[in-house]
């Protein structure tokens, strides 16, 4: 694989977990904006559907943050190395 290809590899995977991040967002977003009774509504005391949609927004970014290090990781970082030694050669 050269230079090209593995960076149009990573932007096409960065550009997928951005745009899943986006809709997650704006999803909550349009869920508080347009449906303000259901997410008023109680899952236990003290909790609305809106609080705990909150966390997982925040838990949706965390998971896909940690996706993409692993993926460049195992993936991306491997890659890169293997090109730069043939480039050493």
């Amino acid at each position: 694989m050269s230079y090209h290809l593995l960076h149009e590899r990573r932007w096409r995977v960065a550009i997928a977990l951005t745009a899943v991040v986006a809709a997650v967002y704006f999803g909550f977003i349009l869920l508080v904006a347009y449906r303000k009774p259901f997410m008023g509504s109680l899952v236990a005391p003290g909790l609305s559907v809106g609080i705990l949609l909150g966390a997982l927004v925040i838990v949706a970014a965390w998971a896909t943050t940690w996706y993409y290090v692993w993926w460049a990781n195992r993936h991306f970082d491997a890659e890169i190395t293997r090109l730069r030694g043939e480039n050493a050669k």
